[in-house]
Protein backbone atom coordinates (compact mmCIF):
# COMPACT_ATOMS: atom_id res chain seq x y z
CA UNK A 1 0.00 0.00 0.00
CA UNK A 2 1.21 3.49 -0.75
CA UNK A 3 1.97 5.83 2.15
CA UNK A 4 -1.03 7.98 3.00
CA UNK A 5 -3.61 5.60 1.47
CA UNK A 6 -6.19 3.72 3.46
CA UNK A 7 -7.93 0.43 2.94
CA UNK A 8 -11.70 0.69 2.66
CA UNK A 9 -12.35 -3.02 3.05
CA UNK A 10 -11.44 -4.70 6.33
CA UNK A 11 -11.71 -8.39 7.16
CA UNK A 12 -11.80 -10.04 10.58
CA UNK A 13 -11.93 -13.79 11.27
CA UNK A 14 -12.10 -15.97 14.36
CA UNK A 15 -12.77 -19.60 15.16
CA UNK A 16 -15.10 -20.82 17.92
CA UNK A 17 -16.09 -24.10 19.54
CA UNK A 18 -19.33 -25.48 18.10
CA UNK A 19 -21.21 -24.87 21.35
CA UNK A 20 -23.84 -22.38 22.50
CA UNK A 21 -21.05 -20.53 24.34
CA UNK A 22 -19.07 -20.33 21.08
CA UNK A 23 -22.08 -18.84 19.30
CA UNK A 24 -22.52 -16.28 22.09
CA UNK A 25 -18.84 -15.31 21.94
CA UNK A 26 -19.04 -14.93 18.15
CA UNK A 27 -21.95 -12.50 18.52
CA UNK A 28 -20.10 -10.47 21.16
CA UNK A 29 -16.94 -10.31 19.07
CA UNK A 30 -18.91 -9.12 16.05
CA UNK A 31 -20.21 -6.17 18.12
CA UNK A 32 -16.63 -5.31 19.11
CA UNK A 33 -15.49 -5.43 15.47
CA UNK A 34 -18.41 -3.22 14.42
CA UNK A 35 -17.41 -0.70 17.09
CA UNK A 36 -13.83 -0.70 15.74
CA UNK A 37 -15.33 0.14 12.33
CA UNK A 38 -17.21 3.15 13.71
CA UNK A 39 -20.59 1.55 14.48
CA UNK A 40 -21.29 1.78 18.25
CA UNK A 41 -22.94 -1.24 19.91
CA UNK A 42 -26.30 0.54 20.13
CA UNK A 43 -26.33 1.49 16.42
CA UNK A 44 -28.78 -0.14 14.03
CA UNK A 45 -25.90 -1.57 11.99
CA UNK A 46 -24.16 -3.19 14.98
CA UNK A 47 -27.45 -4.59 16.30
CA UNK A 48 -28.39 -6.03 12.90
CA UNK A 49 -24.96 -7.62 12.44
CA UNK A 50 -25.08 -9.03 15.99
CA UNK A 51 -28.50 -10.59 15.35
CA UNK A 52 -27.40 -12.09 12.02
CA UNK A 53 -24.19 -13.47 13.54
CA UNK A 54 -26.17 -14.88 16.47
CA UNK A 55 -28.63 -16.67 14.21
CA UNK A 56 -26.05 -18.04 11.77
CA UNK A 57 -23.72 -19.13 14.60
CA UNK A 58 -26.61 -20.81 16.44
CA UNK A 59 -27.53 -22.66 13.23
CA UNK A 60 -23.90 -23.74 12.76
CA UNK A 61 -23.88 -25.10 16.31
CA UNK A 62 -27.29 -26.77 16.11
CA UNK A 63 -27.38 -28.04 12.52
CA UNK A 64 -23.77 -27.94 11.29
CA UNK A 65 -21.92 -29.28 14.29
CA UNK A 66 -19.36 -32.01 13.72
CA UNK A 67 -17.81 -33.37 16.95
CA UNK A 68 -14.30 -32.05 17.41
CA UNK A 69 -14.66 -29.36 14.72
CA UNK A 70 -15.08 -25.62 15.30
CA UNK A 71 -17.00 -23.07 13.27
CA UNK A 72 -15.45 -19.97 11.71
CA UNK A 73 -16.83 -16.44 11.77
CA UNK A 74 -15.74 -13.91 9.19
CA UNK A 75 -16.84 -10.28 8.86
CA UNK A 76 -15.91 -8.10 5.91
CA UNK A 77 -16.59 -4.37 6.26
CA UNK A 78 -16.82 -2.88 2.78
CA UNK A 79 -16.96 0.85 3.39
CA UNK A 80 -17.64 1.95 -0.23
CA UNK A 81 -20.68 -0.30 -0.56
CA UNK A 82 -21.90 0.35 2.99
CA UNK A 83 -22.16 -3.40 3.64
CA UNK A 84 -20.86 -5.83 6.21
CA UNK A 85 -20.64 -9.39 4.94
CA UNK A 86 -21.11 -12.00 7.65
CA UNK A 87 -19.80 -15.51 6.94
CA UNK A 88 -20.26 -18.50 9.23
CA UNK A 89 -18.57 -21.70 8.11
CA UNK A 90 -19.08 -25.13 9.64
CA UNK A 91 -17.80 -28.61 8.87
CA UNK A 92 -21.14 -30.33 8.22
CA UNK A 93 -21.35 -32.49 5.15
CA UNK A 94 -23.37 -31.46 2.12
CA UNK A 95 -26.33 -33.48 3.39
CA UNK A 96 -27.38 -30.65 5.75
CA UNK A 97 -27.91 -27.68 3.47
CA UNK A 98 -29.76 -24.52 4.43
CA UNK A 99 -32.99 -23.84 2.56
CA UNK A 100 -32.84 -21.59 -0.50
CA UNK A 101 -35.50 -19.34 1.04
CA UNK A 102 -36.34 -18.73 4.69
CA UNK A 103 -39.27 -20.65 6.11
CA UNK A 104 -42.27 -18.50 6.83
CA UNK A 105 -42.42 -17.43 10.46
CA UNK A 106 -44.73 -19.48 12.61
CA UNK A 107 -45.93 -17.25 15.47
CA UNK A 108 -46.84 -20.22 17.68
CA UNK A 109 -43.57 -22.11 17.12
CA UNK A 110 -40.69 -22.03 19.58
CA UNK A 111 -38.07 -22.07 16.83
CA UNK A 112 -37.75 -21.69 13.08
CA UNK A 113 -37.48 -17.92 12.86
CA UNK A 114 -33.69 -17.67 12.47
CA UNK A 115 -33.39 -17.56 8.69
CA UNK A 116 -36.57 -15.50 8.49
CA UNK A 117 -34.86 -12.92 10.72
CA UNK A 118 -31.68 -13.09 8.61
CA UNK A 119 -33.77 -12.56 5.48
CA UNK A 120 -35.39 -9.44 6.98
CA UNK A 121 -32.13 -7.91 8.25
CA UNK A 122 -29.85 -8.73 5.32
CA UNK A 123 -29.76 -7.16 1.88
CA UNK A 124 -29.17 -10.71 0.59
CA UNK A 125 -27.97 -14.03 1.96
CA UNK A 126 -27.11 -17.52 0.80
CA UNK A 127 -24.68 -20.35 1.21
CA UNK A 128 -21.87 -22.03 -0.68
CA UNK A 129 -19.89 -25.25 -0.28
CA UNK A 130 -16.72 -24.96 1.76
CA UNK A 131 -13.75 -26.88 0.49
CA UNK A 132 -12.56 -29.40 1.42
CA UNK A 133 -15.58 -30.00 3.67
CA UNK A 134 -18.60 -28.15 5.00
CA UNK A 135 -20.48 -25.03 4.01
CA UNK A 136 -20.41 -21.29 4.50
CA UNK A 137 -23.64 -19.38 5.11
CA UNK A 138 -23.29 -15.67 4.39
CA UNK A 139 -25.38 -12.53 4.70
CA UNK A 140 -24.74 -8.94 3.66
CA UNK A 141 -26.04 -6.33 6.09
CA UNK A 142 -26.31 -2.61 5.33
CA UNK A 143 -24.35 -0.38 7.68
CA UNK A 144 -25.46 2.89 6.11
CA UNK A 145 -27.63 5.24 8.15
CA UNK A 146 -31.27 5.44 7.33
Amino acid sequence: MLPGTTTTTTTREAQFASTPRGARLARRLSVRWMEEWGHPPESDAACAVALVVGELAANAVQHGRVPGRDFRLGLVHDEPSGLVRVEVADAASGKRRPPVAPPSACPEGESGRGLFLVDVLAERWGWEPRHPVGKTVWAEVSCQPG
